[in-house]
This record gives C-alpha cells, sequence and structure tokens, in this order.
C-alpha cells in the first residue's frame, strides 16, 4: 500500500468527507487496532454477542457514517488521534453492550456483568495502546521498504535484514553466515538498519502526533516500550 504523506487528520477530514480511497485506507490502518480492543473486552461474558466481525464493522460505520464520529474528531484533541480512537471504539462498545443487556434482560436471561467490563478499563487500555503500537511499527515499515526502494539495492538489502532479525528470530551471526559476509561488517548494517526504522517511525508518529520533534520522540519511545 502507498504510504500518503499527510497527517492522519487530512486522512479523518478525507473520510469524513465521504473519500472513498480515503475511508478505505482508514479501515485498513485501524481495523487491527479495533478488533484487538475489542475482542480483549468481550472475551469471556459477551461471547453472545455475535461474530466478533459483526462488531468491528459497526464501530467503522459509526466512525465513517454521515454525521459520525469522524465528523466530530478535532486535531487539538490531547493525546491525538489514538486518544480519538480509543474513546470512540469505547463508546461504541459501550452503547452495544448497553443494547445487549436490555435484549437480556426483555427475554430473561442471565444479565451482563457491565461493571465488570468497566472495572477491567485499564486492562482493556493496555491492550489497545499495544495495537496501536503494532500498527504504528507496520506503518513505519511500509515507509522503510518505501524509502528503501528509492535508495537503492543496499537500503533494500537493510530492510530484509531486519525481517530476517525480527520476524525470522535469526541472530546476526546466522545471516551473516547466509549471505557470506562477515559478522561485524553486518552488524555495522544492521545499526543503519535500525536507524532507517527510526527515522521512518518518527515519519510516521509525526502524521499521527504532530509536535515538537522532543514530543515526537517522546512518542516513539513510548511505543517502542509498548512492545517490549
Amino acid at each position: 500500500m502507498a504510504h500518503h504523506l499527510s497527517t492522519c487528520w487530512t486522512l479523518l477530514r478525507d473520510a469524513a468527507a465521504g473519500g472513498e480511497a480515503s475511508r478505505t485506507e482508514f479501515a485498513i490502518r485501524y481495523t487491527p487496532v479495533v478488533r484487538a480492543y475489542l475482542a480483549a473486552r468481550w472475551r469471556g461474558s459477551f461471547k453472545r454477542l455475535g461474530e466478533l466481525d459483526d462488531a468491528v464493522q459497526d464501530v467503522l460505520v459509526e466512525c465513517l457514517r454521515d454525521g459520525g464520529l469522524l465528523d466530530r474528531a478535532r486535531a487539538d484533541r490531547p493525546g491525538g488521534f489514538r486518544a480519538f480512537l480509543y474513546g470512540a471504539v469505547r463508546n461504541v462498545a459501550m452503547r452495544v453492550e448497553t443494547r445487549q443487556a436490555r435484549q437480556h434482560a426483555r427475554e430473561s436471561q442471565a444479565p451482563i456483568d457491565l461493571q465488570g467490563i468497566a472495572g477491567s478499563e485499564d486492562a482493556l487500555s493496555r491492550v489497545f495502546d499495544r495495537a496501536w503500537a503494532k500498527a504504528v511499527m507496520r506503518e513505519a515499515a511500509e515507509r522503510q521498504s518505501e524509502l528503501a526502494a528509492q535508495r537503492g539495492e543496499a537500503a533494500l538489502r537493510r530492510v530484509e535484514l531486519l525481517r530476517l532479525r525480527f520476524h525470522e528470530e535469526m541472530p546476526i551471526r546466522e545471516i551473516a553466515q547466509l549471505w557470506g559476509v562477515d559478522t561485524p561488517s553486518l552488524h555495522h548494517e544492521y545499526a543503519r538498519a535500525r536507524q532507517e526504522f527510526r527515522s521512518a517511525l518518527e515519519q510516521v508518529v509525526a502524521l499521527h502526533h504532530p509536535g515538537a520533534p522532543e514530543d515526537v520522540d517522546r512518542e516513539c519511545a513510548q511505543l517502542l516500550s509498548l512492545l517490549e
């Protein structure tokens, strides 16, 4: 997917205005985050809500419909877009839960423990933050790959080096043997690859969370810490 160097707030405005490409990109970017939060929130007592896919779709519809949540999004909201999306998903989930609880009451079924769900919100917010961090890392990896394609073969090789190191969990010495290069030189390339990824991450974070360089750096550090 091509990386568009526009802030997520531009994406939101375009999606709210009905732009088909922006709506598609919104869904691709943020569906995994929404799904992770709802799956954790509705584990156990809320299995009776039905298919998780339907619930995720409800959230997306609520965000993207005319007069929906995206129309009310504001770039000056504290916490940036992450805070907006968290609040949006949580509010939609609470409405679904209330509706389901009323239905259970009418049908004389066992009550749903809404208080128990609310009481676990701290843990759920951590699930959301971790899913958000993973989504941002995916965007950063895409951005690094795009930049590498412009820079040439050596840069693309460094992208592959990171993939082997983190996705395949191969030690640097094994990658060096696989590629037929000496280990110290590959360690140097590995350090450079990590720097390039950090630069791509800073670009992506700046799109989601505009601010001074030190604010972007702090947000990057927080996101990385969520995945440790």
